[in-house]
């Protein structure tokens, strides 16, 4: 009997590993609000420099989170010096208010795309820095403390 709980559990366990992420990595934001002068960084070392790889940009956002859309500045700096900034904007709701991420509750948890079926091209540290770049309508002026973004993170996923 003992021998056929051990087997279930590590069934169990194995199944419910995800085999295809490689990295994964948050970063709470200070009492859920993300700063507009707070760059969130990351550092991780490449995979491997033959397999394609999958990146996201995770991030948890609750109720309190004012707006449809969410603009980023990304950064990607290799270990050469190289660097690629990106703006990129996505939807965080529906039309009707309802939230896009998954879970139960006032948590929405977002996976977002930011680099598909790329390569990484040498051995070494990656830095990827995110800022957010929230913007009022008509005004030129960043919003200074977004609120309700309570977690920021990436995920880096084999192809």
């Amino acid at each position: 009997m003992l021998k056929n709980s051990l087997a279930l559990c590590l069934v169990v366990l194995l199944s419910a590993c995800n085999s295809t992420i490689v990295e994964s990595k948050y970063k709470a934001t200070k009492n859920g609000v993300w700063s507009k002068d707070n760059v969130i960084n990351f550092s991780f070392s490449a995979p491997d420099t033959l397999n394609r790889h999958n990146i996201f940009i995770n991030l948890r956002n609750d109720n309190t989170f004012p707006y449809s859309n969410l603009f980023l500045i990304s950064e990607l700096s290799f270990p050469n010096g190289t660097t690629i900034k990106d703006t990129l904007e996505y939807e965080m709701a529906m039309p009707d208010g309802k939230w896009l991420g998954k879970g139960n509750g006032s948590i929405k948890e977002n996976k977002l795309w930011y680099k598909e079926n790329i390569v990484f091209p040498e051995s070494g540290v990656y830095t990827l820095q995110l800022s957010q770049a929230m913007r009022k309508n008509g005004s030129v002026d960043g919003v200074i403390n977004l609120e309700g973004i309570t977690d920021v993170g990436f995920q880096i996923e084999k192809n």
